[in-house]
């Protein structure tokens, strides 16, 4: 089982589908700016536990669904 090697790609997909720029995101989150999630989204840095539970909560998605990579997410919102 893989994990969190596609968290940053489906992030991407979150936050395209419900059409937010990284800075609205980071808002919706409580980040005070994006790099954090940029290198996040982008791959370059791994999310942390607090990341993938404010996701899933923002955008009303299972923490697994975000964290293993075998898990799709649900195209519906």
């Amino acid at each position: 089982m893989h994990v969190l090697e596609r968290f940053g790609e489906k992030m991407l997909m979150l936050r395209k589908r419900h059409r937010m720029t990284l800075q609205q995101l980071a808002d919706a989150l409580g980040y005070t700016g994006i790099g954090y999630l940029s290198r996040v989204e982008t791959g370059h840095r791994r999310p942390s536990i607090e990341l993938a539970i404010k996701m899933a909560a923002l955008f009303r998605v299972s923490v697994d669904q975000l964290v293993l990579d075998d898990l799709e997410l649900p195209y519906a919102e």
